[in-house]
């Protein structure tokens, strides 16, 4: 009966472990509120937010702005990679991947492993009217609107590769988050039905 009982409860552990060791990884381009989103969803579900922008502002001192100014952009986009995939190989988190992280090949190669994507998709006239003005995003500051289209739909064509896609247009707040929580408790139930 011990034995039972003991097997049990290593079972359940493991259940829960391998439930816990997935990070849910929010993607899209800026402006998409993967920040705001993920920030939501880490407090209801208890765990940790990690916003890879802020880290890697953090760890280099510099806003990224003045990242892309002082040091350039494939500077940039190499810290990111560095940065990105230290985050991945971390356990239950809720991260929010910078809006060009996912374009890159290692980084979307280590979010296969521990990692669930989810793109919040926005239509592209939205996200304009989020980020034209902006002066903390280089690289929207020197594209026009038409650029920025493109930009948009390119980047799009990648981040359909994620695990999972919300269009977030009619959507407030409170709903994409409830979409967020029912793909992790849907991930669960596939998780323990694998068990």
């Amino acid at each position: 009966m011990f034995n039972n009982f003991k097997i049990r409860h290593i079972y359940v552990f493991s259940i829960k472990k391998s439930l816990m060791e997935k990070n849910l990884v929010l993607i899209g381009m800026m402006g998409s509120g993967k920040s705001t989103i993920g920030k939501i969803v880490a407090s209801k579900l208890k765990l940790n937010f990690v916003d890879v922008d802020k880290k890697i502002e953090s760890l280099s001192g510099l806003k990224i702005s003045e990242i892309f100014k002082k040091k350039g952009e494939i500077f940039f986009r190499k810290f990111e990679e560095e940065v990105s995939i230290n985050v991945l190989k971390s356990e239950c988190k809720i991260v929010a991947l910078g809006g060009g992280a996912f374009l890159n090949d290692n980084i979307r190669n280590a979010l296969r492993s521990k990692n669930i994507s989810i793109w919040l998709k926005w239509n592209s006239q939205l996200l304009i009217s989020r980020i034209i003005n902006s002066k903390t995003r280089p690289i929207v500051n020197k594209l026009s609107e038409k650029e920025l289209i493109k930009l948009i739909e390119n980047r799009s064509k990648i981040y359909s590769k994620a695990d999972y896609k919300i269009n977030c247009d009619k959507l407030d707040k409170n709903e994409i988050t409830k979409k967020i929580l029912d793909i992790y408790k849907n991930e669960k139930n596939i998780s323990k039905n694998t068990q």
